[in-house]
């Protein structure tokens, strides 16, 4: 596996196969389908302990609802976290236990799903997220939400909130191991059901779009494949060049599936990095 920046610079000289690998994460750690197994249950079971405000519909698509789980405090953040898949697989049921780290912080947290490929193009999915976020804007007084949103998300999920930063509901931005830059997907088997347009790529990429100047950090796991650790160190240099706040987290020794637990664990670093992004 090619190390650093590399990847990048040789992107045209790697086989098809080599292109695969530079984004397959489950074949680069060997226990993910543990990992994911893990999560997937101790996320049932959270679930099943909060059944107050689960499955409310932002529209029409039968993948278009949110579950909510409000802090005490109706003025409290409230966390919004978007699930990973690459666009095309998981569910937002699949990461609820990732909110309990920021609840234990006293925050609100809201997990929206949204469409998947090839079923709504990334234009669509990128147009569902805004709808979750209106929705909330406009709806979460009423079930108990009304502080200031911080907006994450997880690998596919990094991506939509780089791209979604802008929404005016959003105070802050997360971004996990994020996909930020559109064009090397095309060239991998990620594309079979996305069928990525040359004006997605230009629209969608975040490495590509002007900076918005709210707080946006950025974390990946030091032991991630190469072009997510590019992505994050690209966007955040290219903020940074433009005085856009937003600090840069490696995680050291993290993989592209344990990073999440430093959101989960009330002590984690992620968990901990939250409130810096509204001070």
């Amino acid at each position: 596996m090619l190390e650093g920046m590399e990847w990048a610079a040789q992107w045209g000289t790697l086989t098809r196969a080599e292109r695969d690998a530079a984004y397959n994460n489950s074949a680069a750690v060997a226990n993910s389908a543990a990992l994911n197994a893990a999560r997937e249950a101790r996320s049932a079971a959270f679930r099943a302990a909060h059944t107050e405000k689960l499955d409310l519909p932002y529209g029409a698509g039968p993948r278009n609802r949110i579950d909510l789980y409000p802090a005490t405090d109706p003025a409290a953040p409230c966390l919004v976290f978007l699930h990973g898949g690459y666009w095309q697989r998981n569910t937002r049921e699949q990461f609820a236990c990732l909110i309990e780290g920021p609840r234990a912080l006293g925050w609100s947290a809201a997990l929206p799903g949204y469409t998947l490929a090839p079923d709504a193009s990334l234009t669509e999915i990128a147009q569902e997220v805004h709808a979750a976020l209106d929705w909330l804007a406009a709806n979460g007084p009423a079930h108990g939400i009304g502080g200031p949103i911080v907006l994450s998300g997880w690998s596919a999920g990094g991506h939509l909130t780089a791209l979604a930063l802008g929404h005016p509901a959003v105070r802050a931005g997360l971004a996990l191991s994020g996909v930020l830059e559109l064009g090397p997907i095309r060239d991998t088997y990620l594309n079979d059901k996305l069928l990525l347009t040359d004006e997605e790529i230009a629209a969608l990429s975040p490495l590509r779009l002007p900076v918005v100047h709210k707080p946006l950090a950025f974390a990946y796991g030091t032991a991630e494949l190469p072009p997510l650790v590019g992505d994050s160190r690209a966007l955040h240099a290219r903020r940074a060049a433009a005085h856009a706040p937003g600090m840069l987290l490696p995680v050291a020794g993290a993989d592209h599936f344990t990073i999440v637990l430093e959101l989960q664990k009330p002590d984690g670093q992620l968990t901990r990095l939250l409130p810096l992004l509204l001070a």
